[in-house]
C-alpha cells in the first residue's frame, strides 16, 4: 500500500476544523451532517465530510483511524462516491450504546448492516474497500487480520471517488482522528 497525503484529496463538505499533528489529520464534524438516502427514515442527508480522490477499477484503499469515539451515530471510515443517490458507507458508527462496524449501501435508496465491535475501543482501526469488475468488497479490522464485513455491487461504467469520512449527525463536537490513508492494488480473493 502507497500512503497518500491528506492534501491530496477534496472535501465534500469542509468540515469545522482540521489539523496535523504527527501525521495524522484531527478533524471535527459539523452537528447534524450524515449520509442517508429515504429509507425507513423518509429523510435525505447528503452532508457529510469526506476527504475524497479518484477510485479506480482494480484498486484498493485504506483508511486508518482511533476507535475514541462513543456518541450516539458518531461514525469514522470510508466514503466511496459516484454522485448523490450512488454511494457506499464504510465505517465504525456508534449506535445503541456500542461501537458497530458496518456499511450503508445506496443506490437511490440507503440500506444499513451492523455488527457490534465493543472490542475495538480505543485501538486502531482499518477498513479497507476493494474495486474490482462490478463488485466492492469491505474489510475492516482492528489488530488481527482483516474480516469481511460486506461484497456489493458497484457500477463499473461510472466514476467513482474514495477516502476518509466522518459524520456526527446527533450532536456538535464529534473529533476524529485518522491516522493512514493509503491505496494500492485490489485484494486477489474473496476469502
Amino acid at each position: 500500500m502507497k500512503s497518500i497525503s491528506w492534501s491530496e484529496g477534496i472535501w465534500t463538505r469542509p468540515p469545522v476544523s482540521q489539523t496535523s499533528k504527527d501525521n495524522c489529520l484531527i478533524v471535527e464534524a459539523s452537528e447534524g451532517s450524515d449520509w442517508w438516502r429515504t429509507t425507513s427514515y423518509g429523510f435525505i442527508h447528503d452532508d457529510g465530510h469526506a476527504l475524497l480522490r479518484e477510485f479506480p477499477q482494480d484498486s484498493s484503499i485504506e483508511v486508518s483511524f482511533i476507535l475514541n469515539f462513543g456518541e450516539q451515530f458518531d461514525q469514522c471510515g470510508i466514503l466511496v462516491r459516484s454522485d448523490e443517490e450512488n454511494w457506499i458507507k464504510a465505517a465504525v458508527e456508534f449506535s445503541d450504546g456500542y461501537p458497530q462496524l458496518g456499511s450503508v449501501v445506496t443506490q437511490t435508496r440507503s440500506d444499513w448492516s451492523t455488527g457490534r465491535v465493543p472490542e475495538w475501543i480505543g485501538k486502531e482501526v482499518t477498513i479497507r474497500v476493494s474495486r474490482t469488475g462490478d463488485a466492492i468488497a469491505i474489510r475492516a479490522r482492528a489488530d488481527d487480520d482483516f474480516r469481511l464485513v460486506r461484497v456489493a455491487p458497484l457500477d463499473s461504467k461510472r466514476s467513482w471517488k474514495a477516502g476518509p469520512m466522518l459524520c456526527a449527525p446527533s450532536r456538535a463536537g464529534f473529533v476524529a482522528t485518522m491516522t493512514s490513508w493509503c491505496a494500492g492494488e485490489p485484494d486477489k480473493e474473496l476469502h
